[in-house]
C-alpha cells in the first residue's frame, strides 16, 4: 500500500513510474458517466494506489460463456462470416498473455480490449463489435434501463467507440444478449441460444461520427484527467459512500496520523453522530424491553409448580424462559451472633430469564 496524504475530499500518492492506462472499461468512468463506477475508483486503479479484488460471479461467467454463441450468431445469422475476427483470430490463443491485455500499445494513455472485428469487403476492419449481457429481470440491470428503445445505453456505447477511435475507424456494432434469472439463464448459460427467434439478441448499430460528433472533446477530457490527476498523483474528490469500500482499505492499510488526523477526525465525528442517533433510539426501546421482561417474569412465576425447574413462554418468534434454580447463602448476622457456620446456613431460590429464537423444525 502506498504512503497517503489525506487533503479533505482528495488524497495524494507519490506517482507511479508506469500508471495503469485508461481501460475501454475505465474512459466513461473517469468521464463521469458510469453509473456503477466513480472516476475515484478509477484513478485508483490507474495510479495503482489500491484495486477492488475482481471475484467472478454468474453475471460475468454467463458473459464468457455466451459471447462466443454470440460470435457464431453474427457468422451465421447475420451473415458476416469469415469476416469476422476474434481475438484469438488475430493474436492467436494465448492472447492475454502476448499483450497483456492491451489491444492499443502504441497509445500512452488509453487502451482495452475489443471483443471482435468485422472486415469490410475489401478486407480492411470496418466494425469494432461489443457484446453485453443484459439482465432483464432484476434490479441491477434491467432491459428497460440499459437498452430502452434498442440503443446501447451511453456509458456502454462509449466503451465500443473508444475502441473505433482508437482502431481508426467509425462503425460500431454492439449486440446484446436479454438473460432470465426465472428461467435459469444465469445458471446455466450455456443452454442460451442467441437469435432472433428466441427474442433475445438485441443490435445497435451507429456510428461514432454520427452518435459522437463531439467525440473529440471526451478524448481531451479524459487525457486532461490523465495530466491532472494521474501524472500528478493527486485524485479527483472521492464520495464516502459511492467510494465506501475503497476509503475503508486505503484508511486501514495507509493510517499515517500526522498527515490523516483532519480525515479521521472528519469520519470519526460522523460515525460518533450516526452512533450517537442510533443508540438514542436503542436506549428507549431497550427500557421498554426491560419493563417488558419484567412482566413476563412475573406471569411465569404464577406458572410454577411444585418440582417445576423452568416455565416456557413462546411468542411468535422467540421464547421467555424463566429457570429456577437454588444456592446456599449464609446468614451473616447470625453468624457473627454465636459463630456457628452450617447451623445458619439457608438455601436461597433464583430465577433466570432468557430470551432466545424459535427455531422451526424442518
Amino acid at each position: 500500500m502506498k504512503d497517503i496524504k489525506w487533503n479533505g475530499s482528495t488524497i495524494a500518492v507519490e506517482p507511479p513510474k508506469k500508471p495503469k492506462k485508461i481501460s475501454g472499461t475505465h474512459f466513461p468512468t473517469v468521464l463521469g458517466f458510469d453509473p456503477w463506477k466513480t472516476n475515484f475508483e478509477a484513478w485508483c486503479k490507474n495510479t495503482r494506489t489500491y484495486e477492488i479484488p475482481f471475484e467472478g460471479n454468474k453475471y460475468t461467467n454467463a458473459g464468457e460463456v455466451i459471447e462466443p454463441k454470440v460470435f457464431e450468431f453474427l457468422r451465421t445469422s447475420m451473415g458476416f462470416g469469415d469476416r469476422l475476427l476474434t481475438p484469438t483470430d488475430v493474436y492467436g490463443k494465448d492472447y492475454f498473455k502476448k499483450t497483456w491485455g492491451d489491444f492499443f500499445p502504441e497509445s500512452e494513455v488509453f487502451s482495452g480490449m475489443w471483443d471482435a472485428l468485422i472486415k469490410g469487403d475489401n478486407g480492411e476492419i470496418e466494425y469494432v463489435v461489443e457484446v453485453k449481457t443484459v439482465q432483464i429481470d432484476g434490479r441491477s440491470g434491467s432491459l428497460e434501463d440499459r437498452w430502452k428503445d434498442g440503443e446501447a445505453p451511453h456509458y456502454q456505447a462509449l466503451q465500443a467507440s473508444l475502441y473505433a477511435y482508437l482502431l481508426g475507424i467509425d462503425k460500431v456494432l454492439m449486440v446484446a444478449v436479454a438473460l432470465e434469472d426465472k428461467k435459469g439463464d444465469y445458471e446455466h448459460p450455456e443452454q442460451v441460444v442467441p437469435s432472433y427467434a428466441n427474442g433475445n439478441v438485441y443490435i445497435d448499430e451507429f456510428r461514432v461520427s454520427k452518435r459522437y460528433p463531439n467525440f473529440e472533446f471526451y478524448i481531451a477530457q479524459a487525457i486532461a484527467y490523465w495530466n491532472t490527476h494521474v501524472l500528478t498523483g493527486i485524485s479527483p474528490e472521492f464520495d464516502e459512500k459511492k467510494d465506501a469500500e475503497i476509503l475503508k482499505a486505503l484508511r486501514t492499510n495507509s493510517l499515517n496520523p500526522e498527515t490523516d488526523m483532519v480525515a479521521l477526525i472528519n469520519e470519526g465525528e460522523k460515525l460518533k453522530a450516526e452512533i450517537d442517533e442510533v443508540t438514542a433510539t436503542l436506549s428507549l426501546k431497550e427500557k421498554r424491553l426491560k419493563t417488558i421482561n419484567k412482566q413476563i417474569k412475573q406471569y411465569a412465576l404464577k406458572q410454577f409448580r411444585d418440582g417445576d425447574k423452568k416455565v416456557s413462554i413462546k411468542g411468535q418468534r422467540y421464547e421467555w424462559v424463566l429457570s429456577k434454580t437454588s444456592t446456599t447463602e449464609l446468614d451473616k448476622e447470625s453468624l457473627k451472633a454465636d459463630g456457628l457456620l452450617e447451623k445458619y446456613s439457608e438455601e436461597k431460590i433464583n430465577y433466570r430469564l432468557t430470551t432466545s429464537e424459535i427455531k422451526e423444525d424442518k
